[in-house]
C-alpha cells in the first residue's frame, strides 16, 4: 500500500487548479493523469526573456521584455498585408509590433493609444527599422511579469507552456520534503539537493543540469532496486530442478545443425533449469537467427523432466505460428502440444483446460488466455515469453503463479537491445545472446529511394510479381494517429488494386483477429502476392516467398523499427530487397539512419544508434504498449548514471539491511515515486 505522505502527489490531475473536461483532453495525450505526472514533465528547453528599459540594436535577435507605448497604427494598402502598431520606448525610440492575418481590431484593443503596455517577444531588423513580430505577451502595467528564464515544454494542442508551468508549480507545492535514499557519499561528490528542491529547480531553471541528473538518477536507482529486490525474491523461492534425459531433444528431425549461438544458449537454460532457484533469463536474437528452436528446446527439457512447458505469445497471429511452428517439429514423437487464446470457445476450450489439469498436454501455447484464472496445469515447469517488452512484470509474474513451486521463465525478444537497456529493463535476468545467423539466410539487400520515383517503385513490383514472387507494402503511422495510420494503408490499397486488381490484400491493427488471420493466410499460400499493411507487420507470420519489401515514408520510423520490419523478408533462401522511400527534404538525424539501414544488417549496432537517436521507450515499443519507460533519465543520463547507481542500490541490498534499515524505508518511497513499487510487493508476498 503506498505510504500516505505521498498520496497528495498521486491525486488525479484534477486536483490541481484550473483542470476542467477542456485542459483534462490536452495532459492525458501527455499522459498526464496525475499530479506526479506533471510534476515528473520536465521542461525541454527555455527562452531567456532579457527586461530592458530602452531598445537597443545590440539586442536584435534576443527575446526582450520591455515596456511600450502605442502611437500609430497603420494598416497595409491592400488590406491583406500585416498590421503594424508603432510604439515607443521610454526614450522616444521606434519599434513596430507585428501582426499578419487576422482582425486588426484586436491588435486596437490590445494597444490602446497612449497607453503603456509590457511587451515580450523576439527583436528583429527591417531594414532600417526594428520590430517584434507578434509579441508572445502584452501585460498591462502591475501584471506579473514572465520569468527571466521561461521554460519550454512538449505540449499537445490546447496547452501553453506557460500553463503547464503553473500546473507544474501546483504540483510541487504538493510534494513532501522525503527522507534521502542516496548513498551520502555520492550525494556529496556530485554536489546534488535534496530530491523536491531538485524538482523545484529544473522547472524553474531548465538549465539546471545537475539537478535534472539527480533526478534520472533517482529514477535509475529505482529501477535497478526494484530489479535486485524482483530476482532477490525470486531465487529465494524454492523451485523445481528439472533434469531432460534427452530422449526427446535427440529425436528432433531439424532442417539445420544448430548454430554455435544455438547451443550454447540452449546449454546455459538446460544448466539454469537443473537449478532448485527458479531461472530467470533473456533470449535475445535478432529476426531469423533461431530463438524458436532454442525454445523448443527448453520445453522439451521440461517435458522430458514429467513437467509441463507453456509458451505465451504477445499476439494471436504469433501465438497461431508458434504452435504450427512446434507442431510441425514435433511430428511424430511422443509430445501433446495444444494452443489457447480468446478464439477457442465451448468443447475445444474444455478439452484443452482439461488436458492441462490431468497433465496429458505437455505444451500449450497462447496470448494472455494462459495464465487466466481458470486455466490450471497439473505441473508447470516452464513458462517461456514471446516478445517480452509488450508485457509488464506483472503479467509474467501472473504466469509464474500457476505452478505450486515457481516454473522457470525463459523470455525472449526479436528486438536487438543496447546492453546498457538489457541491464536497466531486464537487470534481474540472465542474458543469452544469440549473435548467428543459421545457415542458408542470406543478407537483405537495403536500398534508400526517393518517393518521388513511386512510379518507377511500382512498375518494379510488377515486374517481381510476375516472376511468381511476393511483396509487403509497408505504411507508416502517422503522428501516432491509429485512424491516420489506417486510412494511409487503405489509400495505397486502394492505389495498388487498381494495378493489381484483387491479388492485393490489406491487414491493419483495427481488424478483428480471425479477418486479420484469413488475410495473412491467403499471403502466406500465395493467394495473395501483395501484402500492403501497418507496423502490426512487425509480429507476424513467415512467408518465404515474399522477398520484396517495400516502406513508405521510411524517415518517420525508427531504426529499431525499420529493422524489425525489414526482418520479414529475409525468410527465404534467394536474395531479398526492401527498398526505403524516404519523403521530401530529410533532416540529418532522418538521413544518417536511413544510410545506416544500407550499411548494415547488426540488429545490435542498430539498435546502439537507436538508443541515441530516439530513447528507450521507442527501441522496446513501450509507448505504444504502456510499459513504464523512463520519463527523466535520458539515453546520456543513463550511460552515465547506471553503474553508479547500479551499485548504490546493492550497497543497500547486501550492507544497509534492504528496505528494513533506515535509508531502505526512504528507498521504499522512491519505488512507490517512481512506480517501481511491484518489488515492494513482490518483498512482501515473496
Amino acid at each position: 500500500m503506498r505510504p500516505e505522505i505521498l498520496n497528495p502527489l498521486f491525486a488525479e490531475v484534477e486536483a490541481l487548479k484550473g483542470i476542467g473536461p477542456g485542459l483534462k483532453k490536452p495532459l492525458e495525450r501527455l499522459g498526464l493523469a496525475r499530479a506526479i505526472d506533471v510534476a515528473f514533465h520536465l521542461p525541454t528547453g527555455w527562452i531567456d526573456r532579457k527586461r530592458v528599459e530602452r531598445l537597443d540594436m545590440g539586442d536584435v535577435g534576443r527575446t526582450i521584455t520591455i515596456p511600450l507605448t502605442a502611437v500609430d497604427y497603420r494598416q497595409s494598402g491592400s488590406g491583406r498585408g500585416p498590421f503594424r502598431v508603432h510604439a515607443t520606448d521610454a526614450g522616444g525610440d521606434y519599434v513596430s509590433l507585428v501582426y499578419f492575418g487576422g482582425n486588426p481590431g484586436w491588435a486596437r484593443k490590445l494597444f490602446p493609444l497612449g497607453e503603456q503596455r509590457i511587451v515580450s517577444g523576439k527583436l528583429e531588423s527591417y531594414g532600417q527599422e526594428l520590430q517584434i513580430v507578434h509579441p508572445d505577451l502584452v501585460l498591462k502595467p502591475g501584471e506579473e511579469l514572465p520569468a527571466a528564464r521561461e521554460p519550454v515544454y512538449p505540449l499537445s494542442e490546447g496547452l501553453t507552456s506557460r500553463r503547464l508551468h503553473q500546473l507544474a508549480e501546483q504540483a510541487i507545492a504538493r510534494a513532501p520534503e522525503l527522507p534521502e535514499w542516496i548513498e551520502p557519499s555520492v550525494l556529496q561528490q556530485r554536489g546534488w539537493k535534496p530530491w523536491r528542491a531538485a524538482l523545484a529547480s529544473v522547472h524553474a531553471d531548465p538549465a539546471d543540469t545537475v539537478s535534472r541528473a539527480r533526478l534520472a538518477y533517482d529514477e535509475v536507482f529505482a529501477n535497478q532496486l526494484a530489479l535486485m529486490l524482483v530476482r532477490a525474491s525470486t531465487r529465494k523461492r524454492r523451485g523445481q530442478p528439472l533434469q531432460g534425459d534427452g530422449r526427446l531433444r535427440d529425436a528432433l528431425k531439424l532442417p539445420y545443425a544448430p548454430t554455435g549461438a544455438q547451443r550454447r544458449a540452449a546449454a546455459e537454460i538446460e544448466g539454469d533449469m537443473a537449478q532448485q532457484s527458479p531461472m530467470l533469463r533473456l533470449l535475445q536474437g535478432d529476426v531469423g537467427s533461431g530463438k524458436t528452436l532454442v525454445a523448443l528446446m527448453a520445453l522439451l527439457v521440461a517435458v522430458e523432466a514429467e513437467s509441463q512447458g507453456a509458451l505465451l505469445a504477445p499476439t494471436e497471429i504469433l501465438a497461431r505460428q508458434h504452435f504450427e511452428s512446434l507442431s510441425r517439429m514435433l511430428a511424430g514423437l511422443p509430445v501433446n502440444v495444444a494452443i489457447l487464446t480468446g478464439r477457442e470457445k465451448g468443447r475445444t476450450r474444455d478439452s484443452t483446460l482439461m488436458g492441462l489439469a490431468d497433465g496429458s498436454i505437455d505444451i500449450l501455447v497462447g496470448t494472455h488466455a494462459i495464465f487466466q484464472q481458470s486455466v490450471n496445469y497439473k505441473r508447470l515447469g516452464l513458462a517461456v515469453v514471446d516478445e517480452q517488452h509488450r508485457f509488464g512484470v506483472s503479467q509474467r509474474l501472473m504466469l509464474s503463479q500457476k505452478a505450486e513451486r515457481p516454473p522457470h521463465l525463459l523470455v525472449m525478444t526479436a528486438t536487438p537491445i543496447p546492453r546498457t537497456l538489457t541491464l536497466t529493463q531486464y537487470g534481474e535476468m540472465d542474458v543469452s545472446r544469440l549473435d548467428e545467423m543459421p545457415p542458408g539466410r542470406q543478407p537483405i539487400e537495403t536500398r534508400v529511394i526517393s518517393d518521388e520515383r513511386l512510379r518507377e517503385v511500382v512498375d518494379g513490383l510488377g515486374r517481381h510479381i510476375a516472376a511468381g514472387g511476393q511483396a509487403y507494402w509497408v505504411c507508416p503511422l502517422v503522428e501516432e494517429s491509429e485512424k491516420s495510420d489506417l486510412a494511409a494503408a487503405e489509400e495505397r490499397a486502394t492505389a495498388l488494386r487498381l494495378r493489381f486488381g484483387d491479388r492485393v490484400g490489406l491487414v491493419h491493427g483495427r481488424m478483428k483477429g480471425p479477418e486479420k488471420d484469413a488475410v495473412m493466410a491467403a499471403f502466406a499460400s500465395g493467394q495473395l502476392s501483395v501484402l500492403v499493411a501497418t507496423t502490426v507487420i512487425e509480429v507476424g507470420v513467415d512467408v518465404p516467398n515474399a522477398t520484396l519489401m517495400i516502406i513508405e515514408h521510411a524517415d518517420r520510423f525508427g531504426l529499431a523499427q525499420l529493422h524489425q520490419l525489414r526482418g520479414r523478408v529475409g525468410r527465404g533462401e534467394g536474395k531479398s530487397v526492401c527498398l526505403l522511400l524516404r519523403s521530401g527534404q530529410l533532416s540529418e538525424t532522418a538521413r544518417s539512419r536511413l544510410t545506416l539501414m544500407r550499411e548494415t544488417n547488426d540488429g545490435f549496432r542498430i539498435a546502439e544508434e537507436d538508443l541515441k537517436l530516439r530513447g528507450p521507450g521507442e527501441i522496446l515499443g513501450t509507448r505504444q504498449s504502456g510499459e513504464h519507460v523512463f520519463r527523466l533519465a535520458t539515453p546520456e543520463l543513463l550511460n552515465e548514471l547506471l553503474p553508479v547507481a547500479s551499485q548504490d542500490a546493492r550497497l543497500l541490498v547486501d550492507r544497509d539491511g534492504g528496505l528494513e534499515g533506515e535509508r531502505g524505508q526512504a528507498a521504499r518511497l522512491a519505488l512507490y515515486l517512481f512506480d517501481r513499487d511491484a518489488g515492494v510487493n513482490l518483498l512482501r508476498s515473496g
